[in-house]
């Protein structure tokens, strides 16, 4: 098949492929494990298949990951993957438009224009200095503003410094609400101040920071 001349064999030069007990491959997934299995006797790869793992019933996939991030259960979402779920980047230049609220931002552009995890978080950044710093952070499109791409905006509690082109990684923790767009600026701002209040509370009883 193409998928395999092209990819697995001229492109990656495989020796040998693991694949998950559910792998589908090609046009429309109409390639099986056991075709691939023919396959890499033709061409000279071997194929393994691994079976899937269970945990607490449950078995883990990135479908029961994006699941629970879809409805704000970052504790199951750690569980499954065995760490709390992140999302990691180089903070990149913005309109500054927080900093004049009173509120900075470190801003992450997304690598996917839909994210299975939304809204306002309370969050942990790594990435400043030693250990994690407790923030509150903004993933969606800003609509109050006329925002368009998605973006994560975190502004991380009691920093002033400069972190542009500074890679992070950004700890979901708890989700505080939906994000909405609002009638004025003003009252975004009331609302931030609220957020930000409720994120530091939440965050020392769970962290103790």
């Amino acid at each position: 098949m193409r998928f395999v001349d092209q990819l697995i064999v001229r492109g990656l030069g495989a020796r040998h492929v693991v694949v998950g007990d559910d792998f589908r491959y090609g046009s429309k997934a109409c390639g099986t494990i056991e075709s691939l299995k023919a396959a890499g006797r033709q061409s000279g790869f071997g194929v393994d298949q691994v079976e899937p793992f269970v945990l607490d019933g449950v078995r883990v996939s990135s479908t029961a990951v994006r699941e629970r991030l879809e409805r704000a259960d970052y504790a199951g979402a750690a569980r499954l993957l065995g760490r709390p779920y992140r999302m990691v980047g180089h903070v990149a230049h913005g309109k500054e438009l927080g900093r004049t609220l009173g509120f900075p931002t470190a801003n992450l552009h997304l690598m996917r224009r839909k994210s299975p995890a939304a809204g306002v978080l309370a969050v942990r950044v790594r990435g400043i200095g030693t250990g994690a710093r407790n923030a509150v952070a903004s993933l969606g499109t800003r609509p109050t503003v006329n925002g368009t791409e998605p973006l994560l905006e975190v502004h991380v509690f009691d920093f002033n410094g400069d972190l542009y082109g500074r890679l992070i990684e950004v700890e979901f923790v708890a989700k505080l609400r939906d994000e909405v767009k609002f009638d004025t600026v003003d009252a975004m701002v009331a609302q931030m101040k609220v957020d930000a209040a409720n994120a530091r509370e939440l965050l020392s009883k769970v962290t103790g920071g």
